[in-house]
């Protein structure tokens, strides 16, 4: 086991960018006032499971139906562009009209909230360029992360404000954008040669 601090601090800020809990947090107020009560434990276990399970059974998906991780990865990096103008313009291009509260620890928080098609699809794109081990703690850290926001959210909704959320939003499209180009540059290359 080789851990590499510079790959699980790229892998923790890709994921966290991607899954945007911070962005988030106005839809997860949303559904804790539809919902009533949010389990941030079981939200947050369920989502790293699915993308630590996703980041070992991905790959093998992927050759059972004639797909290399890069030929992904370059599809990856047009799923984080678009995530990223989502961010960044303000503008929703995906909808997801799950709006049941009656497992919305689960659904929609868990997934496809947190361990969405932008994280999973990120997590087999990071899995081209780094060990798997790093990404690993990378996925845990952001767990981590996301419990605490979770358990907090109002609290960090007040002290930051509307503005404070728009504002580290669209910095963190900015950032994702930049990552997608330099994903999708990195993997074309290995497809041509």
């Amino acid at each position: 086991m080789q851990l590499n601090f510079k790959e699980i601090f790229t892998a923790f800020m890709v994921l966290f960018a991607v899954i945007d809990i911070i962005g988030n947090i106005p839809i997860i107020i949303d559904l804790r006032k539809k919902a009533g009560h949010i389990q941030s434990e079981k939200a947050s276990l369920i989502a790293g499971i699915i993308m630590i399970a996703f980041l070992f059974v991905g790959k093998s998906m992927l050759s059972l139906i004639g797909i290399d991780v890069n030929s992904f990865a370059v599809a990856g990096a047009f799923v984080l562009f678009f995530i990223a103008l989502e961010m960044i313009l303000g503008i929703t291009l995906y909808k997801d009209n799950g709006d049941e509260a009656i497992t919305a620890s689960v659904f929609p928080l868990a997934f496809p909230l947190i361990a969405g098609p932008g994280s999973l699809t990120t997590l087999l794109s990071l899995r081209a360029e780094f060990r798997i081990e790093n990404i690993i703690v990378a996925v845990i850290c952001n767990v981590i992360f996301i419990y605490i926001v979770l358990k907090t959210s109002a609290r960090i909704e007040r002290a930051i404000g509307k503005n404070g959320i728009n504002i580290i939003r669209k910095v963190f499209g900015v950032i994702l954008l930049a990552i997608a180009v330099k994903l999708f540059a990195h993997n074309i290359k290995a497809l041509f040669v």
